[in-house]
Formats: structure tokens, sequence, C-alpha cells
């Protein structure tokens, strides 16, 4: 089976994100890893907390205490939410560790030897107040675009543009609020993506007919505007610093590269770290290196971030001139929006991951954000569709199946699997609509089409309904037991292959129906064709118990407590 390596944009450091985020990278990428396992794929899934640049910086001295320190307390918090989503990283590293250092370092030296790296002089921002230079986040201003007036100096929140310091109307330190800011002489080192351009170029027009719209359009509309030479150093206490041995310098003077540059290096530095792990047994080049036609590497992200994986990480590495593997697909998402305005870490706008799990186990979450993933534009979250569409699909179609096959089965049979007739036209029926209704859902994942794989997922869950209401066994028990019988077994077959189907998007709700039944090999990994349509995974006799509720539904009152703790509106 092939190698597929999987990597997510990396959830900046500072603070717990909202499900905008969530959606739009982690998730998506976990399904997708999860869907991959169960065909038999060899998968690794890598993701990292980004933990250098300006907030992190900010948030530690808010909270007066040392940014290594804040950056581990906050790695571990993001990490236990991750944990409660059931994210199933093979790693989950830090941009901070010695392993990208390492990796950040030697590309910066290699693209240095090929002539990419130019130290120049350059006029920045400076705070006498705070008597320092301030790197980009640290200013702050009015944007020149769309006048915002929280507008960042490396790029405006509210219309995504990337900016300069200087291009702020109004600037301030964020550090110290002071608007008496300076322009002086510093020095930083640019990497020459103008000299890449080409390279580039070509590099995103062979991707062309892979890649999903939006990405691609992306993609090349910055190419479109053309490749700049851009800082690729900070004045920061907190970053990979830039190596003495090669410009011993600016090393003196305490720069730090920016963290657009090493954080998408720490995919390979936490992938190293990985293997660091269980060296005897893990190869972290044998994923990265000289691997172009042997892994199949699947990046996801929204799209915010699309233009630094499509074109400046790429330069990164073409520049390198060493045999790194490149990105073979971007999935690219749109905006998950609350009542139709934007989520906001900053602004505290919107459902956090931890207090969703707050609210919910996490299956609830999982599956709405899939089945609404904003892929071909924006999607909107609002607590009368979350409930709606938990009630439906998944208490409704799949909970209340569960639960009515299993107690009925229980109290007219017993807790056994019981055997009745055999399968009959209705059976038959059913067993090519499932085995149909499977081919497009696989068809779905493959793709990447993660709307259409939850909608052909419900359809799954819905064909067995249909079939219930077909036979109607409380009914058909009346008259022929055998019949009732053979209606329920089939049903709980069913069950079996939901569980195992499922488990990418639901895990634990699936866990939970695969261990309603007592079956002393359950080792399947997925379902065949030829299983669907026979659905005999589950014999006679096996022994079953009726799980808990496997989703409750909610009630108006629960959607007018959501409604006042988060608003219905946006801000």
């Amino acid at each position: 089976m092939a190698r597929h390596l999987i990597t997510s944009a990396l959830p900046y450091i500072n603070g717990i994100k909202h499900l905008g985020n969530m959606v739009g990278s982690m998730l998506p990428a976990d399904v997708y890893s999860r869907y991959l396992r169960r065909r038999g794929h060899d998968v690794l899934y890598i993701c990292a907390t980004d933990e250098h640049g300006t907030p992190a910086e900010l948030a530690a001295k808010e909270q007066g205490i040392p940014v290594a320190e804040f950056c581990a307390q906050a790695h571990d918090a993001q990490k236990a939410v991750y944990d409660g989503f059931g994210l199933s990283f093979d790693y989950f590293g830090r941009s901070s560790s010695a392993q990208n250092r390492e990796i950040t370092q030697h590309f910066a030296r290699r693209l240095n030897e090929n002539g990419f790296i130019e130290e120049r002089s350059i006029r920045q921002v400076y705070s006498p107040a705070d008597g320092r230079f301030l790197p980009d986040r640290y200013v702050e201003g009015t944007c020149p675009h769309c006048g915002y007036d929280k507008a960042r100096g490396d790029q405006c929140e509210n219309c995504t543009r990337v900016l300069d310091p200087t291009d702020l109307i109004n600037p301030r330190s964020a550090i110290s609020g002071s608007t008496d800011l300076e322009v002086r002489e510093t020095k930083h080192l640019f990497l020459l993506q103008s000299k890449l351009e080409n390279e580039v170029r070509e590099w995103v027009a062979r991707h062309d007919r892979d890649w999903p719209q939006l990405a691609s359009s992306i993609a090349h509309k910055w190419l479109t505007e053309g490749l700049h030479d851009r800082a690729i150093t900070r004045d920061l206490d907190w970053g990979v610093p830039v190596p003495a041995d090669t410009w011993p310098e600016l090393a003196a003077e305490g720069k730090v590269f920016y963290v657009w540059f090493d954080a998408p290096i720490e995919y390979l530095g936490a992938t190293k770290e990985w293997a660091d792990r269980d060296p005897g047994n893990r190869d972290w080049k044998a994923w990265w290196y000289d691997v172009d036609t042997d892994v199949r590497y699947t990046e996801f992200m929204a799209k915010d971030n699309v233009p630094f994986h499509t074109v400046m990480f790429p330069a990164t590495e073409l520049g390198v001139r060493e045999p790194w593997k490149k990105v073979d697909y971007v999935k690219a998402f749109n905006w998950l929006t609350y009542y139709g305005g934007k989520f906001s870490t900053s602004q505290k706008r919107g459902v956090f991951t931890d207090q969703a799990l707050e609210i919910l186990p996490a299956d609830y979450w999982r599956y709405f954000l899939i089945a609404n993933a904003p892929e071909s534009d924006d999607s909107s979250f609002t607590w009368e569709h979350f409930t709606a569409t938990v009630n439906k699909d998944l208490a409704d179609t799949l909970g209340n199946f569960v639960n009515r096959v299993l107690s009925f089965s229980k109290k007219r049979f017993g807790e056994q699997v019981p055997a009745g007739g055999e399968p009959g036209e209705a059976e038959a029926k059913l067993g090519e609509e499932i085995a149909r209704l499977l081919a497009e859902y696989e068809q779905q994942m493959e793709a990447l089409q993660f709307r259409k794989a939850a909608s052909a997922l419900r359809a799954l869950w819905s064909a067995g309904n249909s079939y219930l209401e077909e036979k109607a066994p409380w009914l058909e028990i009346k008259t022929d037991k055998d019949g009732a019988a053979l209606s329920l077994r089939t049903a709980m077959n069913l069950i079996h292959l939901y569980a195992v189907v499922s488990e990418p998007i639901i895990p634990s709700a699936s866990a939970a129906m695969r261990s309603a039944f007592s079956l002393a090999d359950d080792t399947a990994a997925w379902v065949t064709a030829d299983e669907a349509r026979s659905l005999t995974s589950v014999p006679t006799g096996t022994p079953f118990t009726v799980p808990p509720v496997l989703f409750a539904k909610l009630t108006d009152d629960d959607l007018e407590t959501y409604k006042e703790r988060f608003g219905g509106e946006p801000a």
C-alpha cells in the first residue's frame, strides 16, 4: 500500500483555537488519516504548535512568565483539547524544538550558499519608549486597504492583506501603546524569492490539474503579483537564532528567523522529533528526503495559510537545492463563520474548542464540522443549524436505529444475535444499496470531498432505517417470528458495518457500536463490497449488549442556553 505523509497547518501557540480553526485544518486531516489507515495504508500524520513570533512574547509578557514557560504550558493545553477531539496525530511537536532549530539553520545555510539569501540594511520601526526595534506584530495601527483599526504590522486580520509595519496608518507599539515611533536603519536577512519565482511558477503549474481550485487560484494570484524578496529575520528574544558561524554580526545582535520561515520547516522538525523518540525503528528522512515518488504528501489548511505553503515554503525548498519532499496535494478550506461573522481568537468571538468539549462530546462536533466543512465556499455555524443536524442525523438516523434494533431484539430474542430465516429479496436489495453507498463514501473520501463523504455516510445510515421501516420487525414478529429475527440480524450487521466505516468521522460512537457485539476476533479495518452485500460479519448467536445512548437529542432549552452563553449573532 502507498505511504501517506499528512500535515495540517500548525496551530499558533497563543490560546485555544476556535471551531473554524479545527475544521480548517486539523479535523479533516485526522479524518483522512483515519480513513487511510483503515484502508491499509502506511500513514504518518504530523502537526505541532507554532511557537515563535511576536504573539507568543506578548502573551507571555501579559502573564508575567518567561516565554519558554508560556509556550510549554500552552502546548500542553492545546494538546489536551486535541486529544479530547480524538485527533490521531502520529506526533504533535513544537516548533521551538532543538530538531526544528537544527533543520531551519541548515536550510538557511544552504540557501545562503546557493545565493538565495542576502544581508540588507533596512529602515525599521523603533520605539524609544520600549528601547528596541519593533518587529511587525509589535506594531499595530489602521490598515491602509480596509480601514481596520487593529491591523497588525504583518497582516490585517480583517482583509487578510499582507502588510509591513510602515504601511500602517497611525501606528503604535503593541508593547507600550506609544505612538512615539521612529524609523531607524538595521540589518536583516532577505530570502531572494524573486530569483526563484520562475521555478516556483513552473512547480505550481505542474499541480494545476491536481489541486482544488481554491488552493491553485490563491497560489497563482500571488505569482501574478510577483514574488518579492522578503526579510526572514526579526528582532526578537524568542525564535530560531541566526547561526553565528554564517552571520556572526547578526547573531551577536540577537536576530532570530521570522516565524514564517521556520514554521513550515517544523513539519520536518516534528517528524525528526517523532523519529528521535524511537531512533532504532524510525527514520524521519525516509518520509522527507529523496522520496518524491514513494510518498504521497497532503497538506490541510485554511485559505489564509495557502500562500505560505504553495509559494513561500516551496521557494525555500527549491532554493535549498536538496531533494526534500514537496507537497503533492493542498486541501484548502474557506472560512467557517459564526452567524455570518468571522470567528476570532483575538476578539474571543465564536465557540472555542475547549468550550465545545465542555458542552458535548467530540463526536457531535466532529460530525457537524465535517458535514458542513467550508470547502467550495464559506459555511456558517449557527446554534439552530447545529442542534438540527445533531437531532436529525446523529440522534434520530443513527442513534435511534442502533438503540431500537438492539433493545427490541434483546426484549424479544434475548442477548444473542437471533438466527431467523434465510435472506430474501429485501436483504439482497439492501445489500446492493449498501455496497453502492459504501463505494460512494469511499470515492468522496479518496477525493477529499468531506461534505460529500459525510452525506454518503448519512445515506448509509438512512438505508438501514428504510430497511427497518420496510420490514417492521415489531409487526413482523406477530406473524413470522423467523422473519423478524432475520430482519433484526440483518440490522445488527448493519450496526457493525456502521461501526467500522463511521470510525474516521465519529470514532467514539463507532467504538461503542462495535463493542456492543462480543465477537471473538473482530479485527475488521474496513468492509469490502462483498461483505456489504452479504451483511454476515456478526454471526448468529453472537452475544450483544445495548450500549448507552449514542447521541442525545438537543432540546429547545439547550438551544437557548447555548445562544445565551455564546450569543446568537456575531459581535
